[in-house]
């Protein structure tokens, strides 16, 4: 591995941490709430040290990273083990984790033992659970326990087979004034922020005006007070076409593609490593050795067959025994 030189937090400047509170004033103030997903120590520093306000480790990794067709399979094992390596990568966005399905539908004790290992184990700062007013009981039990909870609710993930599929949510009068209940229930029940996925603009809109919390819009239009993308759909790594929200702001695949292309032509033709690229040993243990030094600027030798030109086993015995002597010196 290369990753030998020790590692610094990249900022050796005091960094104020995004809080509860500092979410609702910027709600107050109107100044927007910047999220996205992070699913690794890497993606989370880079999205840290580009200021985002929130980072939610998103059950979507099971789809984003782990190669799921949902995210039902995900576990609560696979959710601390990624939630841990992105709060180890961040210092200055606020860490939600996503509670996976199953982990807090059984039974609300069983919910509180699950939701406190993400903030106990894993450090993170709040948790995030899908559903309505039927949560807000749930949402209620787990404030007073002193774990804050960013509710999530229309599209909602988790319930792809009762919902029939990813369909978009509150398109009748009905299902709009379920909704707006929903997100009283859920802001009375002490919900710190309300994720809205998947609505019309003017829903969205309208729950955002009478809500005292922050929402966080996704497929939801601009009026929410902040906006949140799963990183992989920014960056074209997904393997699959956009949905209608997302927009690319990079095409990751086609980068990272070319570069291990290169990668691999390299190798092949023996250009990777150079010369510079390489370890040395001192001259004196080449002369005694009797090993001939490469040349700086030797061409690189042609491929060989697997075996060929290889050293005998009494000479690599015998480098072996030097070699022991020299470090024995």
């Amino acid at each position: 591995m290369s990753l030998t030189q020790p590692r610094g937090n990249g900022d050796s400047t005091t960094v104020r941490p995004v809080t509860v509170q500092s979410l609702l004033e910027m709600k107050r103030a109107g100044r927007p709430i910047t999220a996205i997903t992070a699913y690794d120590f890497p993606t989370a520093r880079l999205v840290d040290q580009a200021g985002i306000d929130l980072v939610l480790v998103g059950d979507s990794v099971g789809m984003a990273v782990l190669g799921y067709d949902t995210t039902l399979p995900v576990t609560m094992e696979e959710m601390l083990h990624h939630t841990r390596a992105v709060v180890r990568g961040i210092r200055h966005a606020f860490p939600v984790a996503d509670m996976p399905f199953g982990s807090y539908q059984v039974s609300s004790e069983e919910a509180i033992r699950n939701a406190t290992r993400f903030l106990k184990e894993a450090g993170a700062h709040a948790v995030k659970l899908e559903g309505g007013s039927l949560r807000a009981p749930l949402v209620k039990r787990m404030t007073d326990a002193e774990i804050p909870v960013v509710a999530h609710i229309g599209l909602t993930p988790q319930s792809v087979h009762r919902m029939s599929g990813y369909q978009v949510q509150g398109r009748s009068g009905e299902a709009i004034d379920g909704l707006c209940a929903d997100a009283i229930a859920l802001e009375a029940a002490g919900a710190v922020a309300i994720v809205l996925e998947g609505v019309p603009r003017e829903v969205a809109a309208e729950i955002t005006r009478r809500a005292g919390v922050p929402t966080i819009g996704i497929g939801a239009g601009p009026d929410c007070d902040g906006q949140i993308l799963v990183f992989h759909d920014l960056f074209n790594l997904t393997f699959s076409p956009p949905a209608k929200f997302v927009r690319r702001y990079a095409d990751g695949a086609a980068f990272f593609g070319e570069a291990l292309e290169r990668y691999r032509d390299d190798v092949i033709a023996r250009s990777f490593p150079s010369d510079k690229e390489s370890y040395h040993l001192p001259k004196g243990v080449l002369e005694k050795l009797a090993l001939t030094e490469p040349r700086a600027d030797a061409e690189p030798r042609e491929a060989v067959e697997p075996g060929a030109n290889r050293r005998s086993q009494m000479d690599l015995e015998r480098f072996a025994e030097i070699y022991s002597e020299l470090e024995r010196v």
